[in-house]
């Protein structure tokens, strides 16, 4: 939560007291929140920028870094296709591959499932930035 979005709230609570009319009270409201968006945007703005930097570096590991998490992730959900062939086959060893990975993944720390969401979501946010700005096909 950020510092201006913390104060909206008491801030509004002293324009209701402070402003007896209604109609002065509504437009300082609007201009707290038009504040409100005009921050967020700019860190928006702020974290795509560096993120679409990141993609366009000429160095290949770090332009390439999203792009290959994102892949091993991949990798890992379509492993449910072999997975469904060996069950077919022989259940008991499917099984036995399915707690394997499930206490393999249940292992991996919980930031690096958060590292993932950010990451993809920071990838796709400045793939869609890139093609509205026209630098992406």
């Amino acid at each position: 939560m950020s510092i201006i979005e913390s104060l909206i709230g008491p801030i509004a609570s002293i324009i209701d007291k402070l402003i007896p009319d209604k109609e002065a009270r509504a437009k300082a409201k609007l201009e707290l929140l038009r504040l409100e968006g005009t921050q967020e945007m700019e860190l928006i703005e702020a974290r795509l920028k560096a993120i679409v930097a990141e993609a366009q570096s000429a160095d290949p590991w770090t332009s390439r870094a999203r792009p290959s998490f994102l892949y091993v992730m991949y990798a890992l959900i379509l492993f449910a296709v072999p997975m469904g062939v060996i069950a077919a086959f022989d259940p008991i060893t499917a099984r036995a591959i399915g707690e394997g990975m499930t206490a393999y993944l249940a292992a991996l720390p919980e930031p690096l499932y958060a590292l993932f969401g950010t990451g993809y979501l920071g990838y796709t946010a400045a793939r869609q930035w890139g093609k509205i700005k026209g630098v992406e096909k």
